[in-house]
């Protein structure tokens, strides 16, 4: 499983999202201009001493990205996140160990190019009328788990303990 974060704006969105991808393992991608640079006090502060555990390339553009995962993984799929524009519901959704998830811009969202990119499309239910989106770490949180234990990846000896 891998997260990418598509032209990121909030520093300590993108230090909360890289503690989670440390604490499971994941692989973090973030897809340049960042909104930030990769010094930023709050960026560091949100991510606190996961630092050395965080895998995390940054990537000039979404092309590179893509050009990098044809290269080395053209098995994974692109699965594209989105509040308002469409997918399937993330709990009704067939997550594989090997899929790429992407999210977008907090203030934007993903364009339509990268969702043309991504056969696959999943979203948050959210109740009718109660808000526009939710924080993008949170976000990656939900889906990230879901997807990991929708593929089985949690399972083994090297997950805590229930």
């Amino acid at each position: 499983m891998e997260i990418v974060l598509f032209e990121p704006e909030i520093p300590p969105n993108t230090g909360n999202v890289a503690r989670l991808c440390a604490v499971t393992g994941t692989r973090l991608h973030l897809i340049e201009p960042l909104g930030f640079k990769l010094e930023d006090r709050y960026l560091k502060r949100a991510g606190l001493d996961y630092w050395p555990h965080v895998q995390m390339d940054v990537w000039k553009d979404m092309d590179a990205f893509l050009a990098d995962r044809a290269r080395t993984r053209p098995q994974a799929r692109i699965v594209a996140t989105s509040s308002k524009k469409g997918g399937t519901p993330l709990h009704h959704f067939a997550f594989q160990p090997d899929d790429i998830l992407v999210f977008g811009p907090e203030t934007r969202g993903l364009p339509e190019r990268v969702f043309e990119l991504a056969r696959h499309r999943v979203r948050i239910p959210m109740l009718k009328g109660r808000g526009r989106c939710i924080n993008l770490s949170t976000s990656c949180g939900i889906v990230l788990y879901q997807a990991l234990a929708a593929s089985g990846a949690m399972e083994g000896e090297d997950w805590e303990p229930e």
